[in-house]
């Protein structure tokens, strides 16, 4: 998704479409089948081990999943809506078949998109979900977000720990997170000297990035806690089991408005 615009003004971290030469521009990514990082890439399913391969920078776990670095196809567009299809064979970055669709859907004050994702496998595979959207960073960005805990990474920003959060409430500019957090609940209110926005999503989970040297900060909605194939009870932070033919979604809104 190379961004989008209210008008001229950019909503998200937008680039033209012609110019949109990686993924790593893009204003919002699809994150599937699993989101943030999968630790030292590799992981132990049902009794077998697995691996899965470099795929950012010199990062050394997996990262983000596999849709948001493969082709898509449009299936339908119009003024107002598309929909895209992904499906994806096992391959040294992920050993599971599955098939992914898009959906896209704007109004004049908002944009809605789903991610369903169903597995094509023989067996159950683990699956997770999310998006990765990347807002600009301006004078008076502002973050209000109402959750519980936040889990607290390694050196190599694998989550370690779960403490209590009592939400995010501050200036862009004063705020160094990189951060699984849970207990999400509301909308996560954005606003700056130039727009005010509202992000929900069908999931308690939420990444929070706001790097200190990037004109940019991402709040991501994902349905599973960063490297949850690792911990003793996958499913109990948010990983699903799916059975074949089994599907799962979410959905994700963002209301903009001028202020």
């Amino acid at each position: 998704m190379a961004g989008l615009w209210l008008g001229d003004l950019p909503v998200l971290r937008s680039t033209e479409p012609a110019d949109l030469a990686t993924s790593r521009l893009a204003g919002n990514y699809p994150l599937a089948p699993y989101s943030n990082r999968l630790g030292f890439r590799r992981f132990r399913w049902l009794g077998h081990d697995y691996t899965t391969q470099q795929n950012f920078d010199d990062n050394p776990h997996s990262v983000h999943g596999v849709a948001w670095q493969r082709p898509w196809t449009v299936v339908s567009s119009d003024a107002q809506r598309a929909e895209l299809a992904y499906s994806h064979q096992p391959d040294a970055h992920w050993p599971f078949a599955f098939d992914l669709r898009q959906a896209f859907e704007l109004t004049p004050e908002s944009m809605t998109t789903r991610l369903r994702i169903t597995n094509r496998h023989d067996g159950p595979q683990p699956v997770g979900l999310g998006w990765h959207p990347y807002f600009p960073k301006r004078t008076r960005s502002r973050l209000h977000i109402e959750l519980t805990d936040r889990w607290e990474p390694d050196a190599s920003g694998l989550p370690t720990r779960k403490v209590p959060q009592a939400g995010i409430d501050g200036d862009i500019a004063h705020l160094d997170f990189d951060n699984c957090f849970e207990g999400w609940r509301g909308d996560a209110k954005i606003r700056d000297e130039k727009l005010r926005m509202s992000l929900r999503a069908s999931t308690p989970y939420l990444v929070v990035f706001t790097p200190q040297n990037k004109p940019y900060f991402c709040v991501e909605p994902v349905s599973h806690v960063s490297n949850a194939i690792h911990m003793a009870d996958p499913q109990a932070h948010g990983l699903r089991k799916l059975a074949p033919g089994e599907s799962f979604e979410l959905s994700m809104t963002l209301d903009v408005a001028r202020v």
